[in-house]
C-alpha cells in the first residue's frame, strides 16, 4: 500500500506538469476517456464509502435497539433522559460538521475520514461500558462530534467527482447505508438479545462491544483503499490520472482553485438558497430522524413483543432501500428534483398520520411500509440538489456541511418526539412529524422557485450580451441552476 501512495505523488507531478501545459489551450477532455476513469470510482470507491456509511450508520442508530433490551433500565434514565442524550448528540453532531468536511477538502479523506473512523470506533467500543445517565451523554456527544464529517463528507466527495446529473444515483449510498444499517442492525440485535447475557455483560453492552470492534476492523480495511484525492487515485492508470486532472481544470471556471479564499464563507452565509433549502431539509428530516432512532420503539409501543421488535425492523427498512433506489434513478434521469421531494412528502404524511388515527398494530406497522417509501427519497434528493447547485468546490466545502447542520437541527427535534411517558403509540410524536412534512413541502416549492427565477435572469442577461452579473460562482451568470 505504501508503494502504491509514493507512486501516486510521482505521477501527480508529472500529471501536475501536463494539465500545466494544456491549460494554455482549451481543454478538452475525451468523455470516453472520463467515463471509463469515473467507472473506477465505481468500481473501488463507491463500495468503500457505502462500507464506512453503513458503519457509521450503524454505530450511530444502535442505541434504538440497545433500548429494546434494557438500556434504558441499566442506566436508570427516566422520563425524558433518553431523548436528552439524543439532543446532546446532535448539538455536537452540528457544531463539527463544517469544520470535518472543511478538513476533507484541505487534508484529503483518506486522512480526515480515516481518523474519524479510529475515534468514533472507540467511542462506540466504550459505550458499552457506561453505568449511568451522566456517562451516556459523554459518549454520545463524543460520537456526535467524531461521526459528524461523515454524511456531508461523502455528499462533498461525490458532488466534486461525479457529474450533477448523476449525483443522486451515489449520494443516495448515505440513506441507503441507513436502510441496510437498519435492516443489518436489527438483525445483529435480535442475535445480540437472543445470546443473552455473557461473561456477567448484557446484552445490550454486548451490542455496543461487537459494533465497536468491527468497525475498527473492517472500517480500517476499507480506509487503506480511500484516495487522497481524484486526479491521484491509486486505481486509475496514468492516462487515467491525466485525465481527471485536465477535467479538473477544465472545470475550473466553477470548481474553483486550490487555494482558499475567505470570501467563500462570506457568499455562502449571504446565499438564501442554503436558508431556504436548509429549512426544507430541517422539517423533512425531523421524520427520517425520529425514524431511525425512534423505529424499534415505535414498533413496541403498537404492542408487539420486545423479542420480535429488532426483526420486525428489518422489511421495513428494505422496502425503503428499494423505493430510495428507484426514486434517486428516476430523479437523475428526469433531473426534476423539486417534483420528487413533493411527491415523496406524500407517503411520509400517510404513514404518520395512520400511526395517529388508529390503534391497531397491524394497521400502524403497514403504516411503517408506507412511511420508508418517502422519508429516505426526501433526503438523498434535496441533499443532491444542494450539493450539485453549489459552486465553486470551496463554497461547496463551506455551504454544504452548513446546509446539513440546519438539517441537523432537526435531531434537537426528534429526540423529544417519543418520550416514554407518551407511549405506547406517541401520538404528539407521530402527528409532528406530519405536519413538519407539510411544512418541509412549502420550502422545497420555495427553492425551486428561487432557482427558476435565478436562471430567468441569467438568461436574460445573456440575451442582452452580458458577460457577467457581478456574481461569483454558482451565482454567475454562466452558471445555470438544476431544477
Amino acid at each position: 500500500m505504501e508503494a502504491t501512495k509514493t507512486k501516486s505523488k510521482i505521477d501527480e507531478k508529472s500529471i501536475e506538469v501536463s494539465a500545466h501545459d494544456a491549460s494554455s489551450s482549451p481543454i478538452f477532455v475525451d468523455p470516453e476517456k472520463e467515463k471509463a476513469a469515473l467507472r473506477k470510482f465505481d468500481q473501488y470507491f463507491l463500495p468503500m464509502a457505502f462500507l464506512f456509511l453503513v458503519l457509521s450508520a450503524l454505530d450511530r442508530s444502535n442505541v434504538g435497539n440497545a433500548r429494546v433490551f434494557g438500556f434504558d433500565e441499566d442506566l436508570g434514565l427516566k422520563n425524558g433522559q433518553f431523548g436528552n442524550i439524543n439532543t446532546l448528540f446532535f448539538v455536537f453532531f452540528i457544531l463539527f460538521e463544517t469544520p470535518w468536511v472543511m478538513a476533507i477538502k484541505r487534508f484529503g479523506p483518506d486522512k480526515a475520514l480515516g481518523t474519524a473512523l479510529v475515534l468514533w470506533s472507540l467511542v462506540t467500543l466504550c459505550t458499552g461500558f457506561i453505568h449511568n445517565y451522566a456517562q451516556a451523554i459523554a459518549v454520545r456527544m463524543l460520537l456526535g462530534a467524531c461521526e459528524a464529517g461523515v454524511s456531508p463528507g461523502f455528499a462533498y466527495l461525490f458532488a466534486t467527482i461525479y457529474p450533477r446529473k448523476s449525483t443522486a444515483k451515489r449520494i443516495m449510498l448515505g440513506n441507503l447505508a441507513n436502510t441496510v444499517s437498519g435492516a443489518f442492525g436489527g438483525l445483529f440485535a435480535y442475535a445480540i438479545q437472543s445470546m443473552g447475557s455473557r461473561r456477567g455483560i448484557a446484552a445490550w453492552r454486548w451490542l455496543f462491544i461487537v459494533e465497536g470492534c468491527l468497525t475498527v476492523i473492517v472500517g480500517g480495511v476499507a480506509w487503506m483503499f480511500f484516495p487522497s484525492s481524484p486526479e491521484t487515485a491509486w486505481f486509475l492508470n496514468k492516462e487515467e490520472k491525466e485525465t481527471m486532472a485536465l477535467r479538473k481544470i477544465r472545470d475550473a471556471a466553477y470548481r474553483g482553485e486550490d487555494g482558499f479564499e475567505f470570501k467563500w464563507i462570506k457568499l455562502t452565509f449571504k446565499d438564501a438558497h442554503v436558508y431556504l433549502a436548509g429549512a426544507g431539509f430541517f422539517f423533512s428530516s425531523v421524520a427520517i430522524s425520529g425514524f431511525n432512532v425512534f423505529l424499534p420503539t415505535i414498533i413496541r409501543g403498537l404492542g408487539y413483543a420486545s423479542l420480535k421488535v429488532n426483526y420486525m425492523t428489518v422489511p421495513v427498512y428494505v422496502m425503503g432501500a428499494l423505493s430510495l433506489v428507484t426514486q434517486c434513478y428516476f430523479s437523475d434521469k428526469l433531473q426534476k428534483r423539486a417534483l420528487f421531494l413533493a411527491g415523496s412528502a406524500a407517503p411520509v404524511v400517510t404513514g404518520y398520520l395512520i400511526c395517529v388515527g388508529t390503534a391497531s398494530p397491524a394497521a400502524g406497522y403497514f403504516a411503517m411500509f408506507i412511511l420508508s417509501i418517502g422519508v429516505y427519497a426526501i433526503s438523498t434528493i434535496i441533499v443532491s440538489w444542494v450539493a450539485s447547485n453549489i459552486m465553486p468546490d470551496h463554497k461547496r466545502s463551506v455551504a454544504l456541511p452548513v446546509f446539513y447542520s440546519i438539517g441537523n437541527l432537526s435531531g434537537l427535534v426528534s429526540s423529544q418526539l417519543y418520550p416514554t411517558s407518551q407511549g405506547p403509540r406517541y401520538v404528539v410524536g407521530n402527528a409532528t412529524s406530519a405536519g413538519l412534512e407539510c411544512v418541509a413541502v412549502f420550502f422545497f416549492v420555495s427553492v425551486w422557485f428561487l432557482l427558476r427565477r435565478r436562471n430567468a435572469r441569467k438568461e436574460q442577461l445573456a440575451l442582452e450580451g452580458a458577460t457577467t452579473n457581478g456574481q461569483e460562482g454558482d451565482q454567475g451568470v454562466g452558471f445555470e441552476y438544476g431544477l
